[in-house]
C-alpha cells in the first residue's frame, strides 16, 4: 500500500481480505492456533518459519494493525503492546541492560519520565536528561561511551515542545545510537519522524490513533534504517548468538526485521505486555478515520487557542500553531498540516487559579486522558505529573499553573462557549 496517499493507508492498508474472508480485519479471539504436526509448530519456535502458535507472541488481527502503524509511519516492521508506555519500555530495553546509559529529553510525559528516572534505573540502565532546546553541542555532552538511546517525543506531553528532530538524529548518529522518538502527538498524519531521520518511533495508540477512549494500546515501529552491526559490540543482543533461539543471531538471519523480530520473539516473550486482539481491532476502527479527525482537531485548537491568547484572565498560551510561538518555526518545518489538538496555558492568579477554573467547565470534562473525540483537560501538577518534585516538574517544561486542554472534534464554538463561561467564575 505504500504507493497510495496517507488518508487511503488509514482506510485501507493492515488487512487485506482474500476471495470470499470477511471484508472487515475479523477479532481472531484466540489464544492458539493448529498445526497438523508437531514438526510444524517446533519450526515456528525455533523461528525457522512465520506463524502463529500463541497470541502472547504474534495473533492476526494485532499484525494486520502493527502493519498499518508501520505503512503509516513508512518503516520495515512493527508490533503492539498493551500500552505507550509498554511500547517506551520495550523500545529501549530491546536493546540496553545492566550497566548501559541513555540520553532523554527532559521533556517528556510524566510516566516516561519516572520509567527512564526510576524504573529503569532499578533494572541497572542509568538516564541523563537534557534539555530538548539545548544546542548539539550541549546534547554531545551527555553521551557516554556506554550510551545505547536517545529518546524524545515530536511534541511533549504535556510541555508542548515541539523537537527539532534533525538536531537530535544528528548527534544520535554521530556517536553511533538509534534515535527513539514518541510520536504520539501529531500522529503520522502530521509528522513521519523516520523521513527527518528517527529510527525508531512509539506510540500510545490510546491516544489520537484509538480516537475514541476505548482501548489502551502501543505501538513500536522500526525505519530499519539503523545499521546495528556497524556497532555490533555495542548491540549485542542483536548482533551476537541469542542461546534461548539456539544461537541465532538477529540481524544475520533478519536483516531489517532484527529490531522487531527480536522484541516479539525475546521481550515479549519474556514479559507478555500484549495487546488484546479486541483492542487491536477498535484501534484499527479508530486509523480508518485518523486523516479525518487529526486535521479536525487542529483546525479546533487553533480556534480556541485565539481565543485564549486574546483573553485578559489568562497568563499564558503554549501552542505551535499560534504565530509567536517559539516553537512555530519548527512545527512549520516539522509538522506544516498542523501539530496536535493539545494547547497548554495559565491563568493570571497561579496555580490555585487554574484548578478552580477547572471545577467550572461543564461540557469539557476533567478526565486522566488525552487526544481522543471529546474535549478534556486535566492539572498535570496535581495529575499525571503528581510524583515529581517542583524542580523536575520545572525540568519537564511543567509550570504549577499549567492546565493542559485536549481539544475535541466538537463545534468549536461550543468548546469556546464553555470556556468563556468558566472563566467568568474567576
Amino acid at each position: 500500500m505504500s504507493k497510495y496517499q496517507i488518508e487511503t493507508r488509514c482506510v485501507q492498508s493492515g488487512w487485506h481480505p482474500k476471495k470470499g474472508e470477511p471484508r472487515v480485519l475479523p477479532i481472531y479471539q484466540s489464544t492458539t492456533f493448529k498445526y497438523d504436526t508437531s514438526d510444524q509448530m517446533g519450526r515456528l519456535f525455533d523461528l525457522e518459519d512465520s506463524g502463529y502458535f500463541y497470541t502472547r507472541l504474534q495473533n492476526p488481527t494485532n499484525d494486520a494493525v502493527a502493519e498499518k502503524i508501520c505503512e503509516l509511519e513508512g518503516g520495515v516492521a512493527a508490533m503492539l503492546t498493551s500500552s505507550g508506555q509498554a511500547a517506551n519500555y520495550y523500545a529501549v530495553f530491546n536493546i540496553c541492560e545492566a550497566g548501559d546509559h541513555m540520553v532523554c529529553s527532559s521533556a517528556v510525559y510524566g510516566g516516561t519520565f519516572n520509567l527512564f528516572s526510576a524504573t529503569v534505573k532499578k533494572q541497572g540502565i542509568e538516564c541523563t536528561f537534557i534539555d530538548p532546546d539545548a544546542s548539539a553541542e550541549e546534547i554531545a555532552a551527555a553521551f557516554r561511551p556506554n550510551t545505547k538511546v536517545l529518546f524524545a517525543e515530536t511534541i511533549a506531553n504535556p510541555a508542548l515542545v515541539v523537537l527539532d528532530i534533525e538536531k537530535f538524529a544528528s548527534v544520535a548518529h554521530e556517536h553511533g545510537v538509534p534515535l527513539i522518538i514518541d510520536n504520539t502527538f501529531p500522529t503520522p498524519i502530521n509528522c513521519r519522524p523516520i523521513e527527518w531521520g528517527a529510527d525508531i518511533v512509539t506510540h500510545s495508540t490510546t491516544k489520537y490513533m484509538d480516537g475514541h477512549a476505548t482501548s489502551v494500546g502501543g505501538c513500536i515501529v522500526d525505519s530499519g534504517n539503523f545499521d546495528w552491526d556497524k556497532y555490533a559490540e555495542k548491540y549485542p543482543g542483536l548482533t551476537q548468538p541469542d542461546p534461548t533461539y539456539h544461537g541465532i543471531v538477529y540481524t544475520q538471519k533478519f536483516g531489517k526485521g532484527a529490531y522487531i523480530t527480536k522484541a516479539t520473539a525475546q521481550i515479549m516473550r519474556d514479559l507478555g505486555s500484549i495487546q488484546s486482539p479486541q483492542n487491536a481491532f477498535l484501534l484499527n476502527v479508530g486509523l480508518e478515520t485518523l486523516h479525518l479527525r487529526v486535521a479536525r482537531h487542529c483546525e479546533n485548537a487553533s480556534k480556541v487557542a485565539e481565543f485564549l491568547n486574546s483573553h485578559d484572565k489568562v497568563a499564558w498560551v503554549n501552542y505551535a500553531g499560534l504565530s509567536e510561538n517559539k516553537y512555530h518555526a519548527l512545527a512549520e518545518k516539522y509538522m506544516p498540516n498542523g501539530t496536535c489538538g493539545v494547547i497548554s496555558f495559565g491563568l493570571k492568579g497561579g496555580r490555585d487559579v487554574s484548578v478552580g477554573f477547572m471545577d467550572k467547565l461543564q461540557m469539557i470534562a476533567i478526565v486522566t486522558h488525552v487526544a481522543d473525540a471529546r474535549t478534556c483537560v486535566l492539572h498535570p501538577a496535581s495529575h499525571t505529573h503528581r510524583q515529581m518534585t517542583d524542580e523536575q516538574l520545572v525540568e519537564a517544561g511543567v509550570a504549577p499553573d499549567l492546565i493542559r486542554l485536549s481539544v475535541g472534534i466538537e463545534n468549536a464554538e461550543d468548546i469556546i462557549g464553555d470556556l468563556a463561561q468558566a472563566l467568568e467564575h474567576i
